[in-house]
């Protein structure tokens, strides 16, 4: 089988990059490309709409404490590490079809927990929407868990959203716990209070409706190339910051909606 799975057509599609990551690694709409795509020169969290298991965002120096005890991860961002383990790694196609599939992977060596994670991504060509779901099991006692997706979304286009709150955040872009009124963009900073959808609006006037049951969201519009609307289900550093436990009984669930209209 192919490490491309294709749902959909040419003019309105997606396709599932399972060697790398299980990642949406083309969105097409109206035949037009409106993801980053893969570059043999591209950095693996810097393209396509990759899952984030089974932490998001940064985790302050690698580390993290759960149960009295003390965890150190890989640190692959400088002295931190980010967007958990399995954006760069080969996942198993279970179900495919011409509008659905699902891909599952171990949560790997590189996470101290027994672990893994389904990435669900079904298509509906008559509503124009992509839907992904995230779940993510555990085999041990118990373990932190964060999801999220890290969306790379072309220029030119702009960007709708309206949150009541921002977390501040410190000079390695890590938030500290405190929220503040969000100020002006450029923004790479995680906020929560969606007051409506996130929107992205493409030259071609084709707009992008993220929805997500996911409570917070990483923007990032400070490239020139790309936008990124990062649903989540906790802020960078959560494990610190507003730890989610999931335990053999409890896994976790999220889920993120693309709607073109």
């Amino acid at each position: 089988m192919s490490n491309e799975l294709h749902l959909g057509g040419p003019l309105f599609g997606c396709s599932i990059d399972v060697l790398r990551g299980a990642r949406l690694s083309s969105l097409r709409i109206h035949a037009r490309e409106r993801l980053v795509t893969f570059t043999k020169a591209a950095r693996p969290t810097a393209w396509g709409a990759y899952p984030m298991v089974p932490y998001a965002g940064r985790v302050r120096s690698g580390k993290f404490s759960h149960e009295g005890n003390v965890y150190q991860l890989p640190l692959n961002f400088g002295e931190h590490a980010i967007h958990g383990t399995m954006f760069d790694v080969c996942w198993s196609t279970i179900e495919q079809s011409p509008t659905h599939a699902v891909c599952v992977a171990s949560l790997g060596s590189r996470w101290p927990f027994v672990g893994s994670v389904m990435h669900e991504v079904r298509i509906d060509q008559s509503e124009r929407s992509v839907t992904c779901t995230l779940t993510v099991s555990t085999d041990s006692p118990s373990m932190p868990a964060q999801v999220g997706w890290h969306p790379w979304f072309v220029r030119p286009a702009t960007l709708r959203t309206d949150f009541a709150e921002m977390y501040v955040r410190d000079s390695s872009y890590i938030p500290d716990g405190r929220r503040v009124a969000p100020p002006a963009g450029p923004w790479d900073d995680c906020f929560i209070g969606a007051r409506q959808t996130p929107m992205v609006q493409f030259d071609d006037e084709m707009c992008l409706f993220i929805e997500s049951d996911c409570d917070h969201w990483v923007i990032y519009d400070m490239p020139t190339h790309a936008l990124c609307v990062e649903p989540q289900s906790g802020p960078p550093d959560g494990f610190s910051l507003a730890p989610h436990v999931i335990t053999r009984e409890s896994p976790l669930q999220r889920t993120m909606k693309l709607i073109a209209r």
